[in-house]
């Protein structure tokens, strides 16, 4: 069965001497939930932004419905389009109601019609609960809020796969748990999607294989339910364990 998205020996690095990347072979079937776990600095965000063009790779392939995406003539505006992303930071225009900053994409990049995509926008709106707020400004909204409106945006654009970049690590708990509640509706409704988060009880409830990085490889590839309870790896046992430290205090 071909992969939805995969990579083939990708390669990043920093001024050709420091390699943050080394050599990532991964992939991701329509409709399934990856999530990429890992301690921080280990190359998981890199790797995101690798997906869809925001860092330039220097070595291997990222390979999208079959076909190679990483040459010099690939128009990365159009890629995006199917690779949509949301970021620990909502990156909402603070002069523009969140109508108009989920509106803002289709309209400009896609050319569709404003009643269609106002239409799909106050659904979703609807749907996460802030169909109230589609003539708020960014200032007025909680952070919770604002990473859901992040969210709907990405979803307007129609992509075929997203990509969550630690959407949660920037939001008080109290809020973490309105925005995980979208993903794993998602993740229901069948959303193919890779996940960066330090959330391990999210983790296992969302995803369909874990992915676990450490000093830019895969360290080891299973179900959630082999990760969480038997990992192979003696350095994913040491991340569990100090999670699992972290969490009895």
């Amino acid at each position: 069965m071909q992969a939805l998205l995969e990579t083939k020996n990708l390669v990043k690095s920093y001024n050709h001497d420091h390699q943050i990347l080394k050599g990532i072979n991964f992939s991701i079937q329509k409709s399934e939930v990856v999530v990429i776990l890992g301690p921080s600095g280990c190359g998981k965000s890199t790797f995101l932004r690798c997906l869809n063009g925001l860092e330039e790779i220097q070595g291997g392939q990222i390979i999208l419905d079959g076909k190679i995406i990483n040459t010099p003539s690939t128009n990365w505006n159009l890629i995006r389009q199917k690779i949509g992303m949301v970021f620990q930071s909502y990156d909402l225009f603070p002069h523009m109601n969140v109508l108009e900053n989920i509106l803002l994409g289709p309209l400009k990049a896609q050319k569709r019609k404003k009643e269609e995509v106002k239409e799909q926008a106050l659904r979703l709106l609807k749907r996460v609960g802030l169909e109230d707020k589609k003539d708020s400004y960014p200032k007025e909204l909680s952070g919770g809020q604002k990473q859901r409106v992040a969210i709907i945006r990405a979803l307007c654009m129609n992509p075929e796969i997203m990509l969550f970049d630690e959407v949660t690590a920037s939001l008080d708990p109290e809020m973490v748990k309105e925005v995980l509640d979208v993903i794993l509706e998602l993740a229901k409704e069948g959303m193919s999607m890779i996940i960066v988060t330090h959330e391990l009880k999210f983790a296992q409830a969302v995803a369909d294989k874990v992915v676990f990085f450490d000093q830019g490889i895969i360290i080891e590839e299973a179900t959630p339910k082999e990760f969480f309870t038997s990992p192979k790896s003696e350095r994913a046992k040491k991340f569990l364990d100090m999670f699992n430290f972290l969490g009895s205090f």
